[in-house]
């Protein structure tokens, strides 16, 4: 008999999406129309996009990652060029940078507060083969780009956005993703904007875009759709190209999911302040970004459990309450790969590994309630406290 595996009946879900009829309908239009790769819908979830960043363009592809891979791609990142990025993120940004030969370079984070790429660190890890510095805007909340892209002008780089939690925030007077030379959004299933799988590309320079679109789709210089509308069957190959399109049932659902982002960021910033208040009381925790009131995509609600402490104990005793729990993230460079092949070029990361160690996701979402986070609270706090007196006994 095959094996079964008992899914938790959880109370609070650690992420959710705001998928209702108006999705389910547009998903129908673009069945009845039969035309199901990207079409008039993609171009429309484009240049809404972009003009919710203030851009003139974007293009959509069919994952964060491929988002990344396209940015590596397009600046030319290859065998003897390092790139400087975040081990405090997910592995998409190191793994394509290693999938073009070139040598991920892992930087510290500034503090337990502030979990974002530390420039300090950024600057002093530059050598004469860096190519491209990478800011991850971690949890939706923005890297220091003022600094970054000022290190990045100094030493003639490449600054690429890993914007993935941060779709629409300003911060610094600017869009996050529009800073750097190349910004990369994902609408992966847990994001705040989700077609499932998806993501999207921005950059400052119109012929990078150009060529970010062309290896989207294999660098043919006609799309299936253009040769639909016109009747020519006649197209050509400029270079080697990838397929990384979306489709028109990701881009119908984008749109809408992108004229609701108001409305879910409004109900994140009301859950994050109640997790704030509430969180504040139990001893020992640390909750990175309590005190920044700028602008941010809220997108984690990641905390730094109380030194010391069992991290699975406390998540198991998380789930027998029915509180779905995360980690974002086990650093990069201590996965096997990365730390046999590619470990710190300065030798350890302090503050990562400290506070990889302690960081535990809670539940955020725009379907949550008050009473949700309460819950959460509570149960963190009464696992807290129990883990802290065995702990001590």
């Amino acid at each position: 008999m095959a094996e079964t595996t008992t899914v938790p009946e959880w109370r609070v879900t650690l992420a959710d999406n705001t998928i209702g009829e108006e999705e389910i309908e547009a998903v129908t239009e673009v069945l009845r129309s039969r035309w199901l790769s990207p079409g008039r819908r993609t171009r429309a979830f484009e240049l809404e996009f972009a003009e919710a960043l203030g851009c003139s363009d974007a293009v959509a592809v069919s994952s964060g990652t491929a988002a990344l891979h396209l940015a590596v791609r397009a600046l030319g990142i290859g065998p003897g060029d390092e790139v400087i990025l975040p081990s405090l993120s997910f592995v998409a940004s190191a793994a394509m940078v290693v999938l073009h030969g070139g040598t991920p370079i892992f930087a510290d984070i500034r503090s337990e507060t502030d979990p974002t790429i530390d420039p300090a660190e950024v600057r002093r890890l530059i050598t004469g083969r860096t190519k491209a510095i990478v800011a991850m805007h971690y949890g939706g909340y923005p890297a220091d780009l003022v600094a970054l892209a000022d290190l990045a002008d100094e030493y003639g780089l490449a600054l690429i956005e890993d914007a993935a939690h941060a779709p629409v925030v300003r911060a610094a007077g600017a869009m996050l993703g529009t800073v750097g030379d190349i910004g990369c959004f994902s609408f992966f299933a847990t994001k705040n904007i989700t077609t499932g799988e998806g993501g999207m590309v921005v950059a400052r320079d119109p012929a990078i875009l150009d060529r970010i679109r062309a290896a989207r789709s294999h660098c043919l210089t006609a799309s299936t759709w253009d040769r639909s509308r016109s009747g020519s069957a006649e197209y050509d190959v400029t270079d080697v190209g990838l397929n990384y399109r979306p489709t028109e049932i990701g881009s119908a659902i984008g749109r809408i999911q992108l004229a609701k982002l108001t409305h879910d960021r409004r109900c994140r910033r009301a859950l994050t302040a109640e997790y704030r208040r509430r969180l504040a009381a139990i001893p020992g925790l640390v909750v990175p970004f309590a005190h920044y009131d700028g602008d941010s995509a809220l997108h984690l609600m990641a905390v730094l459990i109380p030194e010391g402490l069992d991290r699975e104990e406390l998540r198991t005793r998380l789930r027998r309450s029915g509180i779905q729990t995360s980690v974002h993230y086990r650093p990069t460079h201590q996965f096997t790969l990365y730390r046999e092949k590619f470990g710190p070029a300065g030798g350890l990361l302090p503050v990562t590994e400290a506070v990889g160690d302690r960081l535990l996701t809670l539940p955020l979402h725009a379907r949550m309630s008050q009473e949700d986070v309460a819950l959460v609270s509570a149960g963190l706090s009464e696992a807290v406290i129990g883990l802290s007196g065995r702990a001590g006994s």
